[in-house]
């Protein structure tokens, strides 16, 4: 029997506690071809992107998350949730494959989920970094430069408040990432800064591929600035 590349995950939602299965892929079939100097990457197939599965939405109460969501829900976030979430949900079933519309309407729904629940700005950044690059992969270019901002802006929050510790992203990954999204989003000062403070960490961090990406594009600014001049 030959083995499929989408299979059952089970979930428990975070906010109603039901039980759902929903669609995702074998990491078998996860085929990489090439990546971007933001760490966006394309597949071998369109279809078996794992992007189009990142966020599970609750068929039930229309919470949605990602595995990054902690269970931890602050003072008031879940009443508001249910008030502006599950009383409005309209039970769209996102469980099976996805479309591409459908895959960015659950990143958007994720997105609207994690900052009412309060979630980490690592966390929320995440969700609209992963929709920029979807966007990208399908060259849907104007949304795409609108959302990357967005990622720009949480994660420099979640520099500034140290929300990033104790999770997958270290501090030269983020650093690199600030001054990468910068670069992509023109604002070339900003992007210099942050490439300068990978550059200066160096000496701290066995993460040398990121310290060689950082040197790379700071030097593509530089040349950039003097064919400017």
């Amino acid at each position: 029997m030959e083995l499929e590349p989408l299979y059952d995950r089970k979930i428990t939602c975070l906010c109603c506690k039901k039980t759902y299965m929903t669609k995702k892929i074998r990491s078998r079939f996860v085929k990489a071809v090439k990546h971007d100097t933001d760490f966006c990457s394309y597949y071998h197939k369109e279809d078996l992107n794992p992007l189009l599965y990142y966020v599970s939405v609750c068929p039930h109460c229309g919470f949605s998350s990602s595995e990054e969501f902690t269970s931890y829900f602050p003072a008031n976030t879940l009443e508001e949730i249910h008030s502006k979430i599950c009383n409005n949900w309209s039970k769209v079933n996102y469980c099976e494959p996805r479309t591409i519309e459908e895959a960015m309407n659950t990143y958007k729904l994720g997105i609207y989920s994690a900052s009412i629940k309060k979630e980490k700005y690592i966390t929320i950044a995440g969700l609209y970094m992963r929709l920029a690059w979807l966007l990208r992969t399908y060259n849907h270019t104007e949304q795409e430069i609108r959302f990357t901002d967005l990622a720009l802006d949480a994660y420099i929050k979640s520099y500034m408040e140290d929300d990033y510790h104790n999770t997958h992203m270290s501090e030269i990954r983020l650093l690199y990432l600030i001054g990468e999204l910068s670069r992509r989003t023109k604002k070339y000062k900003q992007a210099t800064l942050y490439f300068s403070k990978v550059i200066q960490k160096q000496n701290e961090t066995i993460e040398k591929g990121i310290v060689q990406m950082a040197r790379d594009r700071w030097q593509e600014l530089r040349e950039e600035q003097k064919m400017k001049v």
